[in-house]
């Protein structure tokens, strides 16, 4: 048996984080078994999906990197099979058309919990040939009245529920267009779907799409059910804990492999081991060992792991990944020192793209003007003396000799020479060089920056003096 899993998401908004994390276990069953991944639009709910959300959902899926075998698959561009399995059913008896009026249903449920009982239809249209003029019904699923319906459940173990807790539920609106758990049946039968990953909301969805598969001769699927994903305050995730929309994530400069790595050991974990590769991942990922409490997801940790996957990847492989960000901030790197260079020494102090591009920043182009505390700080006393004694010395050493051992070497003289604190030294040329930013050591910001630019860097900073 070839597995097959798919990740469903309906296209009424952005892709959140639990739908991520959704299709992340769906993804990491199908590569771990070699089996196929499909992608499903579930657009039946026409008022409300739209392409833009279709797209998101395209945009986030290729930008995490979860690449599907099969789809996108749109459910609207098949309401013709829809049509023919509700056409089956009625014709073999499973299920009927439902002429009660809105008022009916609500009288219905009005003395079912008059009489405390579970608000439900009772089925009185289930033996019902006569249709009623000028009413167009809907189509009900002619649930079983007795027996068990049993799951065994990846992440829940063995759930059973009683077919006396199902009512008839719809299948066919009155329009004649499809509901949920028709077309997701039928989805799943004709896709050959082995396992069926989703959030445990589903779960009372499970027993009634288990009895239409039945009625339709075929074996479900194998189910696992997903714990919810809750805010610190316990309550479910929503835009006031953080970001959920996936690509916010992205704009924030998270990587991709970061926010996989975080999602992964929401509800899942492997010992004490913290940091995955996608490989590793694949290899180890069970859904057996899925948590069944619900998981809390914490944006400062996702930070953290997301800081530790810049400061533990190569430069070469946050190059292409910081791009976007350097073009945003309006940074040039076409002129200056290597940008992997530059990254290297500045990747440690940053825990998002963003923040990599923003450092990246003094390397290129124009210092502009000096913060104005660490211009008060840096210059005072004899700065002007110092950086135009540094300045001197500097201009000595030849391009061939500028590198960041031989820098060092001359700032320390410089201190022997003047007998004073390096600080005194290394403050006003700090500010000079960055304008008050954060950077690595002096001597390896004054190589990559290269002779002519601290120079220049260093007269703009005795003009400013001077003035």
């Amino acid at each position: 048996m070839t597995v097959k899993t798919r990740f469903a998401p309906s296209p009424t908004g952005y892709l959140h984080i639990g739908g991520a994390r959704t299709a992340l276990y769906s993804w990491l069953v199908a590569r771990k078994q070699g089996g196929e991944f499909a992608l499903r639009v579930e657009d039946t709910d026409r008022e409300r999906s739209t392409q833009e959300a279709v797209d998101i959902i395209l945009e986030a899926m290729e930008w995490l990197g979860l690449d599907y075998d099969e789809g996108p698959v749109f459910q609207t561009d098949r309401m013709e099979r829809y049509g023919e399995v509700i056409n089956q059913l009625l014709e073999q008896g499973d299920a009927y058309y439902c002429y009660c009026s809105r008022e009916t249903l609500d009288q219905m449920r009005e003395q079912a919990m008059a009489n405390k009982q579970k608000p439900r239809y009772d089925g009185r249209c289930r033996s019902r040939h006569d249709p009623e003029p000028g009413v167009d019904p809907v189509v009900r699923f002619k649930n079983p009245l007795m027996g068990d319906v049993v799951i065994d459940d990846l992440v829940r173990g063995r759930v059973v529920i009683s077919n006396e807790e199902l009512d008839d539920l719809i299948i066919a609106r009155s329009d004649g267009t499809p509901t949920y758990n028709l077309t997701v049946v039928v989805d799943d039968l004709d896709m050959g779907m082995t396992h069926v990953i989703r959030g445990d909301d589903h779960l009372n969805n499970t027993p009634r799409q288990i009895n239409i598969l039945a009625a339709l001769g075929a074996k479900p699927p194998v189910y696992g059910h997903v714990p919810m994903i809750l805010g610190g305050d316990g309550k479910r995730l929503s835009k006031r804990h953080g970001a959920v929309n996936v690509l916010q994530y992205r704009d924030q400069g998270v990587l991709p492999q970061a926010l996989l790595n975080y999602l992964v050991r929401l509800g899942w974990s492997h010992g004490d081991q913290e940091m995955f590769t996608l490989e590793e991942m694949i290899e180890l990922f069970d859904m057996g060992d899925v948590n069944r409490s619900a998981s809390t997801f914490n944006e400062e940790k996702l930070l953290w792991l997301n800081h530790q996957t810049i400061i533990n990847s190569a430069p070469t492989l946050l190059l292409e990944p910081v791009r976007p960000y350097l073009d945003k901030a309006g940074v040039d790197v076409a002129e200056g020192p290597d940008l992997g260079a530059v990254i290297e020494i500045q990747k440690e102090r940053c825990k998002t793209l963003v923040e990599l591009a923003e450092a990246c920043r003094l390397f290129y182009g124009e210092l502009g003007e000096y913060q104005p505390k660490a211009a008060k700080k840096g210059f005072k006393g004899d700065a002007a003396t110092i950086l135009a004694t540094l300045k001197a010395r500097l201009t000595a050493i030849a391009e061939g000799n500028w590198t960041a051992a031989n820098l060092h070497d001359l700032l320390q003289q410089l201190v022997d020479d003047l007998e004073v604190g390096f600080g005194q030294v290394g403050q006003p040329l700090r500010v000079a060089l960055t304008g008050g930013a954060a950077a690595p050591g002096l001597d390896i910001t004054m190589e990559l920056l290269g002779r002519e630019c601290v120079l220049t860097r260093i007269d703009g900073a005795l003009n400013w003096l001077a003035d």
